[in-house]
């Protein structure tokens, strides 16, 4: 039988969310409501989510709280689509950093909020398989560097923390899932970019030379982010696993 991908809508409008809902099971989706963060966690626990649609401002725990709280646990996998009422850059910056996969102003068309989730979700499953294997670790090491993939930083060999962008983590990121692997400017300028990235054609480049100065990489002779010509980019050095989740 067919994968039917499965919806969680959290927002603390009655209307909304149900209205959301109902659409999306008419094209063909699953589709759970939930109020607020209980219950959303209750879902989550209760029953496989393929892309949680998530309100930013909501009583209590906020959208933002529960973005961060979602990519610190075990859920951290499941793509997000963040809802705001304001059309402020600062609160979609702020979503994205917070690990949001993408944004959605209200009011919406819920034609345009159905693109967004199956784009979202092509996005998320474009990658070529291999181990996920910084999902099965809390720290990721390579060279002299390890990766925390619950705070989300860089600790350098002494240990210090070295702050990333929403962005740089999310390329790092995929380099370190799959390592010695070409991958393309498209892949990961969709992977890190979005919806937005059609309009960024170099930017891919501009974040690379970013995560190459993270990591003191000289890039005439990168260690790390190997440049391949007309192909992309390749991580060239060993990734170890070091610690699990608890």
């Amino acid at each position: 039988m067919d994968h039917v991908d499965h919806i969680l809508v959290v927002d603390d409008d009655r209307e909304i969310r149900q209205m959301v809902a109902d659409y999306l099971r008419k094209n063909g989706l699953r589709a759970s409501t939930a109020a607020d963060g209980r219950e959303m966690r209750a879902a989550l626990d209760g029953d496989a989510v393929d892309l949680i649609v998530l309100d930013l401002m909501m009583p209590g725990e906020d959208g933002l709280v529960l973005c961060r709280n979602l990519r610190a646990g075990k859920h951290r996998a499941i793509p997000v689509l963040m809802l705001t009422a304001r059309d402020d850059p600062t609160d979609r910056i702020v979503g994205l950093e917070m690990g949001a996969d993408d944004y959605l102003v209200k009011p919406f068309a819920a034609r345009e909020l159905l693109a967004r989730i199956n784009a979202v979700l092509r996005r998320t499953r474009m990658l070529p398989p291999n181990l996920q294997i910084s999902e099965a670790a809390s720290l990721v090491g390579f060279g002299r560097w390890r990766l925390d993939t619950i705070a989300r930083h860089l600790l350098d060999p002494d240990g210090t923390a070295v702050a990333l962008s929403g962005a740089e983590f999310r390329l790092l990121r995929v380099f370190l899932d799959h390592p010695q692997r070409v991958l393309s400017r498209d892949q990961l300028l969709s992977l890190t970019q979005g919806r937005d990235a059609e309009h960024f054609d170099r930017s891919i480049d501009l974040l690379v030379s970013r995560v190459r100065q993270r990591l003191q990489d000289d890039a005439r002779e990168p260690s790390y982010i190997k440049t391949v010509r007309s192909e992309g980019y390749v991580f060239a050095m060993p990734v170890e696993l070091i610690g699990g989740d608890a």
